[in-house]
């Protein structure tokens, strides 16, 4: 450990659920703990609602969920989204986290409190009936860390925050891209609006539309399932399984909705879409590289990838559910689905002009994937003191280098 950090009691240099006032009926954000996404320090949402009761926080502020299995899933964000003195208000099975003046740097807070050895002091410390145990508030308030002096947190909150601020801005990116992508798709094949053999609009330029089983259609369009345009199979339930990245498992397992895991061998190198099988549905997840599909989804292939995963988004998925107890879908429900189906021309079109867009999307999420590795492993080292920020500053700088 570094000779000028100290030990210190958790609740002398952190507040824990400070007091802030809130009349009852006024208007304020209000945070839910849907709002917090796993291993996210950005809040996704938040709507604007009376307060009633809840517990309230401010700006600079870290949420951290006290209840399993919210905290094990890593709900834990930092507050940026208000106004200079504005209060907010949201779940009561969030504690909050403050810094105190000259003592603690708040980012250097919400990093702390993802850090494996302050997660597992907090997930140890739950107490409660089976799946609703919380975290001990007062055994957190009481734990002894090692602190570094103020200068010392803001230099490792820096430095893991420019990792952040990196994978916030290709998300923003990535989101540009798949909207823009939704609104040609939209534009062409449901507006019908697409270039016809002039280049025009085809719709606003006098195309012909005629009604058919789902709706009008152009004319030289044709009804039929999605199976003619995609090859469907069931993933598989894997041989072996780890539940974290090493030099041996290193390929993703693929659950309905997320990477559940990692495992020693894949079954696909290649374009594929994948969605949920049994228990979740709606959620497409698009994959290039090596993995392993697990056996509770569907895996798709299509010479048309692009134009089969904005269908796939549109699909009312609750009206194809043949579960009682739990929801389940079919690979006949998926190849089933009526859709219009354009001519080849126009798909191949569409293929073209989004496949660019689909190449930068790929890149900017193999990209964050490496930059979240660097965080995850130079952030326990940064925050237990073992080593000083200066041996990562350069090899952050370099790996935001290559990704410019």
């Amino acid at each position: 450990m570094n000779c000028d950090w100290k030990k210190t009691k958790l609740s002398d240099v952190i507040e824990m659920n400070p007091r802030l006032t809130l009349k009852k009926g006024t208007l304020a954000k209000k945070i839910s703990m849907q709002a917090l996404a796993e291993f996210n320090k950005k809040i996704q949402s938040y709507e604007i609602t009376p307060f009633t009761s809840g517990t309230k926080f401010q700006n600079g502020d870290t949420l951290l969920a006290r209840i399993t299995p919210c905290l094990e899933n890593g709900k834990t964000a930092f507050v940026d989204i208000l106004e200079e003195g504005e209060i907010a208000f949201g779940s009561t099975e969030f504690i909050v986290l403050r810094a105190k003046s000259g003592l603690t740097d708040e980012k250097f807070i919400y990093y702390l409190s993802i850090s494996p050895g302050f997660r597992n002091i907090a997930i140890k410390s739950m107490t409660g009936s089976s799946g609703r145990q919380r975290v001990q508030s007062d055994v957190l308030a009481n734990t002894v860390l090692n602190l570094p002096p103020l200068k010392e947190q803001k230099r490792i909150a820096n430095i893991l925050s420019i990792l952040d601020e990196k994978i916030d801005h290709n998300n923003t990116t990535i989101k540009m891209l798949d909207e823009i992508a939704q609104t040609i798709f939209i534009n062409w094949f449901i507006d019908f609006q697409f270039p016809d053999e002039e280049g025009l609009p085809y719709k606003s330029n006098g195309g012909k539309l005629v009604d058919c089983e789902i709706g009008m259609r152009p004319i030289h369009w044709r009804v039929e399932g999605l199976g003619s345009l995609i090859s469907i199979s069931s993933g598989k339930r894997p041989r072996a399984k780890q539940s974290d990245k090493n030099n041996e498992y290193i390929y993703p397992l693929i659950g309905a909705s997320s990477t559940m895991g990692y495992v020693n061998e894949y079954l696909y190198n290649e374009k594929i879409l994948v969605i949920g099988r049994v228990g979740t549905h709606g959620v497409i997840q698009r994959l290039t590289d090596k993995c392993w599909p697990s056996d509770n989804t569907l895996v798709i292939k299509s010479n048309y990838y692009n134009f089969v995963f904005q269908v796939l988004k549109l699909i009312n998925y609750q009206s194809l559910n043949r579960g009682s107890t739990q929801p389940l879908i079919t690979q006949t429900d998926i190849k089933n689905y009526k859709i219009l189906i354009p001519d080849e021309k126009i798909l191949h079109s569409y293929e073209d002009t989004i496949n660019p867009m689909f190449e930068l999307i790929n890149n900017l999420e193999i990209e964050n994937n490496q930059l979240r590795e660097v965080k995850e492993t130079i952030l326990p080292k940064l925050i237990s003191g073992d080593f000083l920020v200066s041996d990562f500053e350069k090899e952050v700088e370099e790996c935001l280098q290559k990704s410019n």
